[in-house]
């Protein structure tokens, strides 16, 4: 691993990114975040200055017990060193509401009554069962780059730990301004748009057991 250097970064994670594809490797609860982020800065030969972690909050009527061991992650995390946490409530649609919504539509359409049954089947059919979403994560996490790397110049380094190649021309944006810009992510839905657009680190199961699991957690390697 290189020597650090003086450059101080931030380092963004979307949470919900992390999560659905680690969780396929190892469980979520056991990943260390002060460890991944100083990893992580490590290999991009640069000083931690604060992680921060972005993710949703379900509703208390997805399951009391789902709710409440999701508060206690987050408010675990919110006492790491050099750790902030922000949230969005995940967002709720029932199918109806979908449904309701899509019909409103058709009928300010005004088609013809051999069109207007047509028209419903052909919309209805395609709707699943919709229950909840994550919305505005996404959002947050490249305006606070935007804001704490080029507006506020808190930073030398922005390194974003996610897959997502939704973030490619908020990073853009920041290499622009002579910023250094990275990505790191587990190989389970790393877009390879984020890898051809700049310095990236793919994480391995190996490299996450080895360097990034709470202490008295243990994990087999397969």
């Amino acid at each position: 691993m290189s020597k650090e250097t003086s450059k101080i970064a931030y380092v963004f994670i979307d949470g919900n990114n992390f999560y659905h594809n680690v969780k396929q490797m190892i469980k979520p609860s056991y990943v260390d975040f002060v460890k991944l982020s100083d990893f992580v800065c490590s290999f991009f030969e640069c000083k931690r200055k604060l992680s921060i972690y972005y993710n949703s909050v379900p509703s208390i009527k997805d399951g009391e017990l789902m709710y409440y061991n999701h508060m206690k992650f987050l408010s675990e995390i919110k006492e790491l060193p050099k750790f902030e946490v922000k949230t969005r409530k995940l967002q709720r649609h029932s199918t109806q509401e979908v449904l309701e919504d899509k019909r409103g539509i058709i009928d300010s359409l005004d088609f013809c009554d051999n069109c207007q049954p047509l028209a419903e089947t052909m919309c209805f059919d395609c709707i699943g069962n919709v229950k909840k979403r994550e919305k505005g994560i996404d959002v947050m996490i490249a305006v606070d780059m935007i804001d704490l790397c080029l507006i506020k110049n808190k930073c030398d380094f922005c390194i974003l730990i996610s897959g997502d190649a939704d973030y490619i021309h908020a990073l853009d944006l920041i290499k622009k301004s002579k910023k250094d810009v990275a990505t790191a992510s587990i190989p389970k839905g790393y877009a390879n748009e984020l890898r051809k657009s700049h310095k990236y680190f793919i994480i391995s199961r190996n490299a996450l057991i080895d360097n990034c699991l709470k202490d008295f957690k243990t994990c087999r390697k397969q």
